[in-house]
């Protein structure tokens, strides 16, 4: 089993970022199904979060980054959602009023009302299955808290920080919804989450590479930053997280790119200024790099922020084919 690297990463497929409530709370509905009929923030001025997502035949996983402290009130889901606070302190309100941590992955069903406290930089993993799933979690109760589950997903977030590319992020998060079906039908999942703290050398490898936008990469150099030889670093990260340092680095950098696109307000976004300024030099062999990582062409991530600025700019419609369509 790897070792357990702490941070999750789904953020790979950020979709919107820093954006107001409105834009914000809309696409989390066409996107989750999770409405919001009332929302309250302490910094009205500043934007409220970002957002990301990923989609398969299995189902979808939605993780809502919280910039600031807020309440969501009257909260609705249209199918049974499982939701899991991945990060920081959140809490959903029951029936009779009190409040429980959403520490515990808890599912809610369709048609249930509740209330939501987020705190500052926390993050709300929403796991949606596909209807035929879905079906299976008729709940007895207003809501339904599976502790089991906890490291289910943590484990799968771990893993889609490292995946190699869209089919394996896709693949895994198949088999999450797999294993999810298998334990609500009464089945057991005999692999566990590995809680064993990385290698140091490795953490001090990725570190190196995440903390370092400017640094060119160096085997040798990244190799000494860490504490190991060239060639017990490659077969550590090889091992560790199924990719290479170079895969690792280029992955962070496509990243970077792909935040640049989703975070840019003009109308005609530099695609190949960005890609040049993290050193891919080639833009059709950027843009193959880009598809096969992230599972749409740079332009599509461009469209789909532009299709979201303008509906809020114009208070005009926004659908979820808008979002979604290749």
């Amino acid at each position: 089993m790897r070792n357990a690297i702490t941070k999750s990463e789904l953020d790979a497929y950020i979709r919107i970022d820093r954006v107001f409530c409105q834009p914000w709370f809309r696409t989390i509905g066409l996107i989750s199904g999770l409405s919001f009929t009332g929302c309250r923030s302490y910094q009205v001025t500043k934007p409220v979060g970002g957002l990301a997502w990923l989609t398969t035949s299995a189902g979808k996983v939605i993780c809502l980054h919280v910039a600031q402290q807020m309440e969501a009130g009257h909260c609705r889901a249209s199918i049974p959602l499982l939701l899991f606070a991945s990060g920081g302190d959140i809490s959903i309100s029951s029936s009779d009023g009190a409040w429980q941590s959403l520490s515990v992955p808890t599912w809610v069903r369709s048609g249930d009302e509740f209330d939501l406290r987020l705190a500052e930089n926390s993050r709300l993993i929403v796991l949606k299955p596909t209807l035929e799933l879905a079906e299976t979690n008729l709940l007895a109760g207003t809501y339904q808290q599976l502790p089991a589950i906890a490291p289910l997903i943590k484990r799968y977030l771990q893993s889609t920080r490292f995946y190699i590319d869209d089919a394996h992020a896709k693949a895994l998060t198949r088999e999450l919804f797999g294993q999810l079906a298998k334990l609500q039908a009464g089945g057991q999942i005999t692999e566990v989450l590995d809680t064993s703290p990385p290698d140091r050398r490795l953490q001090r490898a990725i570190d190196k590479i995440e903390q370092n936008p400017n640094w060119e990469f160096n085997l040798q150099e990244l190799a000494s930053y860490s504490g190991a030889s060239e060639r017990n670093l490659y077969y550590l990260m090889k091992r560790s997280t199924g990719l290479t340092p170079y895969r690792f680095y280029q992955r962070q950098r496509l990243i970077r790119v792909r935040r640049r696109l989703v975070d840019c307000q003009a109308r005609e976004p530099h695609i190949s200024r960005y890609a040049a300024d993290e050193g891919f030099s080639h833009l059709g062999r950027f843009a193959a790099l880009y598809r096969e990582h992230f599972g749409e062409l740079p332009s599509k991530t461009v469209r789909c922020r532009q299709h979201l600025y303008e509906a809020d700019m114009n208070a005009g419609e926004l659908t979820c084919e808008m979002l979604t369509q290749r």
